[in-house]
Formats: C-alpha cells, sequence, structure tokens
C-alpha cells in the first residue's frame, strides 16, 4: 500500500517538468510577441535605412543635378529700421544672433514662400543673413542693412539627397531624431529577441551558430586586411 506522503513526492516530481514546459512556453511566447511587434515599429524605418545605406555607399556613382532657384526683393524701409533698431554687431564687435521681429519674418515668409521663423540669423553692421539648411536642400536669404535689398537662394539636390539626409539626421528637427531613437529601439529589441529565439531554436538548426559566428567574425576580417 502506498503511503500518503510516496504520493505527495510524485506529484512534486510529475509538477515540476510541467511548470517548466510552463515557464518556457511563457517565455517564447513572450520572445515571439516582442519579436513580431518591434519587427512591425522598426520595418518601415529597416527599409529606408537599407535603401539609403546603398544609396550612401554609392554617393560617388549617382549622380544628381542640383536645382537653383535665386531671387530678390526689396526689404520696405518700416521693416529695415525695425532690423536696425535691434542689438547690432557694431555695439559688441561679434557677430550677433538676435532673432528677427515678427512682422519681418512674415513679410520674408509670404515674399519667398517659404518659412524663415526658425532660420538661423546672423548679423553684423553691414548684413543680416539666414541660414535654413533641410534634408537634401539648402537655403539662405541675405539683407543688406544699408539699402534694404534681400537675396536669396535656394538649392534642392533631389529625392535621393533628402533620403540621404534623413538617414544620417542632417537638418530634420527634433521629431525625427525622436523618430530615430524609437527606431534604434525597435531594432535593437528585434535583434536580441531573434538571437534569443536563434539560441532557443539552435538544436534543430546546426547551421544557426555557424551562420552568426560568419556575420561576426566577416566584418572584422574586412576591417583588418582591407580597411586602413
Amino acid at each position: 500500500m502506498v503511503s500518503p506522503g510516496e504520493i505527495s513526492a510524485g506529484k512534486r516530481i510529475v509538477d515540476r517538468p510541467t511548470r517548466n514546459r510552463k515557464r518556457r512556453g511563457w517565455w517564447l511566447r513572450f520572445l515571439i510577441h516582442s519579436h513580431w511587434m518591434s519587427s512591425a515599429i522598426a520595418l518601415v524605418g529597416m527599409v529606408l535605412f537599407a535603401i539609403t545605406g546603398i544609396t550612401l555607399n554609392h554617393a560617388a556613382q549617382i549622380e544628381t543635378e542640383p536645382v537653383v532657384e535665386t531671387r530678390s526683393a526689396q526689404l520696405p524701409q518700416g521693416l529695415l529700421r525695425m532690423c536696425l533698431e535691434q542689438p547690432s554687431a557694431s555695439e559688441s564687435q561679434e557677430p550677433s544672433e538676435e532673432p528677427l521681429p515678427a512682422e519681418v519674418t512674415t513679410w520674408l515668409s509670404k515674399r519667398f514662400s517659404r518659412s524663415v521663423s526658425k532660420a538661423t540669423v546672423e548679423r553684423n553692421e553691414y548684413e543680416i543673413y539666414l541660414s535654413m539648411p533641410a534634408p537634401g536642400a539648402d537655403a539662405w536669404l541675405a539683407i543688406d542693412c544699408e539699402t534694404g535689398a534681400v537675396e536669396y537662394e535656394s538649392t534642392t539636390r533631389g529625392v535621393i539627397a533628402y533620403l540621404n539626409d534623413l538617414h544620417k539626421g542632417r537638418h530634420t528637427g527634433t521629431a525625427w531624431s525622436w523618430f530615430l531613437d524609437l527606431f534604434s529601439i525597435a531594432t535593437l529589441v528585434f535583434c536580441l529577441t531573434g538571437l534569443l529565439l536563434l539560441y532557443e531554436r539552435a538544436k534543430r538548426r546546426i547551421l544557426t551558430w555557424p551562420l552568426v559566428a560568419i556575420g561576426l567574425i566577416a566584418p572584422w576580417i574586412l576591417l583588418v586586411l582591407w580597411v586602413h
């Protein structure tokens, strides 16, 4: 006859593998869910960065024709006086970065069909210069402090240059910088969960770790032998 103690011990022995299987099942489900969710978030960004990685690597072979636009205007005397009433470089003997009055930026934006409210302003006693770089493009505007003559030039380098600058985060602003951070975190989660899933499935796929080793060693071989 089996004693109650023996029955209890047998249950513990049986329950332990069951708990281990449940724990392993929960862990695999967590990895799989994290993997597909991070891949969904990073998908568009990964495609963009893969394409622009190729275009950046072959930038010298991809020819683009910049489109340059030049325009000129005459700043009204009232607005010119408002600019000159601000602290000038002549007082401090150094270039000033004092922003332009709102009335002046509104007039310039309407005149040249381009927002200048966020432009970088540099001024001295002779000229007020506004720099307006953007992804795949560049623009500047200069105001003559004596005559009020305004010169504007815009250069656009095409879609590929635009995408390349998005890849580099060049002149893209705070919102795109946040997106890059989110994309980087999602990509990191995608890669780490993929590695853990490889570890879980490696016993069934004998080529798993040799391929991982090739992916790890190959870049170092290229760096040592051919990159100087």
